[in-house]
């Protein structure tokens, strides 16, 4: 497959699975709002670990959704990211089978974490009930490549699959990816990334994480930017993107939602989040230069947030480092105050918000923050009416990845 330099990316569906809403319109109208969904976790098993406070996706029916066939062999992490890819196909207008160019459509996931509660299920029966009652797919189930696997099965896509098995900034990477496979010649790329990190197994491996909130007040426990700033809560859920060439989808009539145009990603090691401010600039700077994009052309940034007050302070000023002037102007947010991080799957949350705010010409605010202190411009309370062209998107991982992504609206036909 040769490259074609000149291809450039549209964003035709978006499918979401969230704490704050099942499917993409429900997850909007919430985040639009600035609604919280944060509360104390309920999940059998976890009532007596440090950890209080998590978003939740409650609700979530996966036999309503996905076949039987790939229930049993499937973690909930993968029934997420079915789902969504299922709703973004739908809206993309492209079905949910590959048809009869299954070798065009590809599959790319980013994963931070796996199937951990497959995992503790299937460890539960070996030590409860002995190694007959341990099914033989345990040992796909939790790996990182099975969403990808799964989706492309399901659908019979055969094009280039791939996944990220990276911390949180990870999510960005993914899409990057799969914008890079339709440069090369892909037609369509599925894209996206969606987590399940709250089974009692999941939680323990992340309580060696300092970032974590054990705040037990939901309004008080994932407050970025904000002198109370105490760590984050973790979440399940993500979205899933289809994206394709931009002139194949003008030609078949589809509905660009918006246009890939820019990505960077650095590296800065674990948890040093003073270094991060460097870091974060350089991948901003690059996605710059690779969208051809002047930093006063930025209308919205939706911000890391990580909640950790160093690192919160690295990303203001990573934002001035790189933007200038205009990176204190440029208003900010940060929805998934409301929702917690899903890990790989808060950075695609934020483009599927990011989308959908530029198409309203609305910036969402930020849920549970209001006393700012640092140097941004961060919507909070309500949402903010104004012209979005533009978004830059934000993420760092707990294990030092940085990146930034740069989406446009599609101009319209008037502009080609």
């Amino acid at each position: 497959m040769s490259a074609q330099p000149n291809r450039r990316t549209a964003i035709t569906g978006i499918g979401v699975v969230a704490p704050n809403g099942l499917q993409t319109e429900t997850y909007w109208k919430s985040v639009a709002e600035g609604l919280s969904v944060l509360d104390r976790i309920a999940r059998e098993g976890c009532g007596h670990l440090p950890l209080r406070v998590a978003g939740e996706v409650r609700g979530f029916d996966p036999t309503a959704l996905i076949e039987e066939t790939f229930l049993v062999q499937t973690d909930r992490f993968s029934h997420f990211a079915m789902a969504a890819a299922g709703a973004a196909l739908k809206d993309a207008g492209l079905g949910d089978a590959a048809g009869d160019s299954p070798y065009s459509v590809g599959v790319v996931t980013a994963a931070g974490s796996g199937g951990g509660e497959f995992g503790q299920r299937e460890l539960q029966k070996l030590w409860g009930q002995g190694s007959r009652f341990v099914g033989p797919y345990q040992s796909i189930a939790w790996f990182y490549a099975a969403s990808t696997g799964q989706i492309s099965i399901r659908s019979g896509f055969k094009g280039p699959c791939g996944v990220v098995a990276s911390d949180e900034a990870g999510g960005l990477d993914a899409v990057a990816h799969a914008a890079r496979t339709v440069g090369r010649g892909t037609d369509v790329v599925v894209v996206g990334a969606a987590e399940a990190p709250l089974a009692p197994y999941s939680m323990v491996c992340q309580l060696g994480y300092p970032e974590l909130s054990t705040v037990e007040d939901p309004a008080r426990a994932y407050r970025p930017f904000t002198s109370e700033a105490c760590g984050f809560v973790p979440a399940e859920g993500g979205a899933v993107l289809i994206v394709e060439d931009l002139d194949r989808a003008r030609r078949r009539d589809a509905d660009v939602r918006a246009i890939v145009a820019g990505h960077a990603a650095t590296f800065t090691g674990a948890s040093r989040w003073d270094r991060s401010r460097e870091g974060l600039a350089q991948a901003v700077r690059g996605a710059l230069d690779e969208a051809g994009c002047a930093p006063e052309e930025i209308d919205v940034v939706f911000a890391d947030a990580m909640g950790v007050p160093e690192a919160d302070r690295a990303e203001a000023l990573a934002l001035a480092d790189a933007l200038g002037p205009h990176g204190t102007r440029v208003p900010v947010t940060a929805p998934k105050t409301g929702i917690g991080r899903s890990y790989c799957g808060a950075p695609l949350l934020d483009v599927a918000a990011a989308v959908m705010a530029m198409e309203e010409g609305r910036i969402p605010p930020t849920p549970n923050v209001f006393d700012v202190c640092h140097d941004i411009d961060l919507v909070t309370s309500t949402a903010r009416p104004a012209e979005l062209s533009t978004a830059l998107v934000l993420s760092r991982g707990l294990m030092g990845s940085n990146a930034a992504l740069i989406l446009r609206r599609d101009p319209g036909p008037a502009a080609r």
